[in-house]
């Protein structure tokens, strides 16, 4: 089904895998009369010549890439937009798309998502932007209606941002790397490995795009595969996939943990192109004759089944059939894995839902940039045409991804025939993917066609004692649920024929309603802040050592960024710093908010020149034992904040929220035995946050201990790799941490305390 290469591997002529080992050589030099250096071979994947098109340093093995556009969402672009306004920002330099998919329910918090959402029309029409108001397109399908072309390279504040099943290589990052392209300043990293994805054969009917992204997720997530590396997509089962099917695949390779993706091109997208009204943007992509690939993935595409991914992980993996052969196991494992998740907080069970030895399920979603394509739907209202999903507690809600496929699904009938089964179909929103629609009941057990089911992230409060919670399938195998009144069951069970209705496009929908300045600014419209709209606080310079409080320590083996800051009904703050810090771990250490306040009440103390002790009393004592043990140290020179300790922080979301929270309540570090995803740390060290790193074993400090980190100005400036920190009253217990790679203008950004300050003029 899906299997990984142990070694490198050349690709010869977009057909042939060959493997880097010693037998693999003597065939390509029998076949090609050498052995290609892999160095030049490198430089014939699709995802070099992307990278060296857009790279501005001259240098490919440290790249500097400059994005042709950008994207953000109502979640995002308020912070972003005030930071670049921080750091003078006059216009947009590139075409830059706000979109309004996630606040777009304005009845939680008062005017606050209406206030963002003409924030950003009035910032759109000053700095000569595109807006695109709610419930119009979820975010990434309006990217690849109208921003994706063959070759590009897009930049989003949304982890999916995915287009690469349209030739266009895409990144999710933090607001804050946003900020420096909309200041025409660079994406700094080093050339990423591209990890080949060889596709052969063709799925089975009733095997849908989900089902192959969650194969793959399956078995490269845990091993780390892909981390940070780009999927790139070849090989002659490729072709066997629509251009829907490929986006589906491609839009769910975020939960691989890699960079980027990027497939090559073929009729089926210029198709795609042709539909959408631009057809300029196809450009057939292929790589070389000859091209190396630090790593192979097979997906053996007639193999592969319906699957699922069981509660709280897309990787979390079976085929459906396996689970239902196997309930009691599977359901008693998934229970204790969850027990790890929810820190044993809270009962959790799910063998309760075995009824006459079938698993029965309590609600059905598909929706958002995986789940709300044309193609899925038309697939699950066939399954579904003349059957009921009940009128019991089973619901089934469909969220169609933009307006233009709403309008079409009207237009041929297939709106009609999901509602006549008691679906309810709802406008585009991303909400259910986030816990801000469509909460399930205490208990329920949700099967969504969306992006993740990390915990709570349905709407699930543990602090309230509640509990529900969410498996991944694809829309085929939700209807084929649906259609047996919500017991599991895998779309392949369907004998029924698929009618694949044509797709056409309306481009007038956008153009009767989106605003397009067409780049150009107009200075004289006046930017509309609501009164929830604030600024970033101040924020100080690294100081000559640090003094850190451990205010929580988090065993899990990986903290998602919805852990760190929950999403949900936390959103509509997220256009006031300080008002969504109060949210920070409110869900896995809800104590961290308060213990974080009292030692950021002792730096600000000290930055007014004060003794940090009146507000602080502890803290008289930590700095007498400092001074008895360190020449030189005083309150003038030595910064107090919080730190967290993390095993593998970060996975999921590209919120920068996860970072900035922390550092607007006096965060300074993370300590973690490494990062889950390149974009969580980059949030870290735009906030000025040092983000270390320490071996994994026994801690040498525990929650509550004080950390004292002298010199970390100087070792920052003389890029200094290890530093030594000491735990405060039990002698002069020494520990390293390692700060990892950082590029000079990392450096400058934690030195001057966060991006906002390294860009002020």
């Amino acid at each position: 089904m899906v299997t990984l290469e142990k070694s490198g591997a050349y690709l010869l002529n977009g057909t042939t895998v060959i493997p880097d080992t010693e037998d693999g050589r003597a065939r390509l030099s029998r076949d090609l009369g050498r052995a290609p250096a892999k160095e030049e071979a490198a430089q014939a994947t699709i995802s070099y010549g992307i990278l060296k098109e857009h790279n501005t340093s001259g240098n490919m093995e440290e790249l500097k890439i400059r994005f042709d556009k950008l994207t953000s969402h109502d979640i995002t672009f308020v912070g972003i937009i005030q930071t670049a306004r921080a750091s003078g920002l006059e216009k947009f330099p590139v075409p830059y798309v706000l979109t309004n998919c996630h606040n777009s329910l304005c009845a939680v918090g008062g005017t606050i998502n209406e206030d963002d959402h003409m924030f950003g029309l009035t910032c759109a029409k000053h700095y000569g932007g595109i807006y695109v108001p709610p419930h119009q397109a979820v975010i990434h399908q309006f990217a690849r209606e109208m921003l994706a072309g063959g070759g590009k390279m897009i930049l989003g504040s949304d982890s999916h941002t995915r287009y690469g099943a349209l030739g266009t290589m895409a990144m999710g990052e933090g607001g804050p790397e946003l900020v420096k392209q909309l200041l025409e300043q660079t994406y700094d990293i080093h050339m990423p490995g591209v990890v080949a994805v060889y596709m052969t054969g063709e799925p089975a009917p009733g095997v849908g795009p989900q089902d192959v992204a969650l194969a793959i997720i399956g078995k490269v997530f845990d091993c780390g595969y892909v981390k940070n590396k780009v999927m790139e997509f070849v090989g002659p089962g490729v072709a066997s996939l629509s251009a829907d099917y490929r986006i589906g695949i491609d839009v769910m390779t975020t939960e691989t943990t890699c960079l980027s993706s990027v497939w090559r091109t073929d009729d089926a997208i210029r198709e795609y192109y042709d539909i959408h009204g631009r057809s300029e943007e196809y450009k057939e992509l292929n790589p070389g004759a000859v091209a190396y690939y630090d790593g192979v993935v097979y997906v053996e595409l007639d193999k592969i089944k319906p699957m699922i991914a069981m509660p709280f992980h897309p990787s979390n993996t079976y085929t459906i059939e396996e689970v239902n052969a196997n309930l009691e196991d599977i359901l008693e494992d998934v229970e204790k894995r969850a027990q790890v998740s929810l820190d044993g907080k809270i009962p959790y069970s799910l063998r309760d839902k075995v009824c006459d030895g079938k698993f029965l399920v309590d609600q059905g979603i598909i929706a958002g940039c995986a789940g709300g394509g044309f193609e899925n739907i038309c697939a699950a209202a066939d399954i579904l045409k003349g059957a009921s999903i009940g009128s019991d507690a089973f619901t089934l809600s469909v969220y169609p991804a933009s307006t233009p496929i709403y309008v079409e699904l009207a237009k041929n009938g297939v709106l009609a025939t999901l509602m006549q089964t008691g679906a309810v179909v709802k406008t585009a929103f991303c909400g259910p993917c986030f816990g801000a629609g469509d909460t399930p009941a205490h208990n329920a057990f949700s099967i969504r066609h969306s992006t993740r089911n990390f915990p709570n992230r349905e709407g699930s409060k543990i602090q309230n004692g509640q509990i529900s919670s969410v498996a991944l399938m694809d829309a085929r195998s939700i209807a084929a649920t649906a259609a047996n009144k919500g017991f599991l069951t895998p779309a392949t069970d369907f004998a029924g024929e698929y009618t694949r209705p044509v797709y056409h496009f309306d481009k007038t929908i956008y153009e009767n309603r989106v605003f397009d300045s067409k780049g150009v600014a107009d200075p004289s419209v006046k930017i509309q802040l609501g009164p929830n709209i604030k600024d970033w606080p101040e924020m100080v310079a690294l100081t000559e050592n640090l003094l850190l409080k451990v205010v929580s320590e988090i065993h899990d083996p990986v903290t998602t960024t919805d852990e760190l800051i929950p999403s949900g009904e936390t959103s509509s703050f997220r256009s006031n710093p300080l008002g969504l810090a109060e949210f920070t771990l409110s869900r896995k250490d809800p104590a961290y908010v308060g213990r974080a306040k009292a030692v950021q009440a002792a730096e600000k103390a000290r930055e007014a020149k004060k003794d940090p002790a009146e507000a602080l009393p502890e803290i008289r004592s930590v700095f007498a034992a400092l001074e008895n043990g360190f020449d030189g140290v005083k309150a003038e020179n030595t910064g107090i904040g919080s730190t967290i300790f993390a095993v593998k922080p970060g996975d999921g979301s590209a919120r920068e929220q996860a970072a900035s929270c922390q550092k607007v309540l006096g965060g300074w570090a993370n300590i973690a035995h490494e990062y889950a995803t390149k974009r969580y740390r980059s949030n870290l060290i735009n906030w000025g946050m040092l983000p270390f790193v320490i071996p994994e074993g026994e801690l040498p400090f525990k929650n509550g201990d004080y950390l004292f980190v002298p010199g970390i100005r100087r070792a920052v400036e003389e890029k200094k790799d290890e530093i030594t920190a000491y735990v405060v009253g039990d002698g002069k217990r020494a520990f390293t941490m390692k700060l990892g790679d950082l590029t000079d203008d990392e450096r400058e950004i934690i030195l001057k305390g966060c991006l906002i300050n390294y860009n002020r003029k």
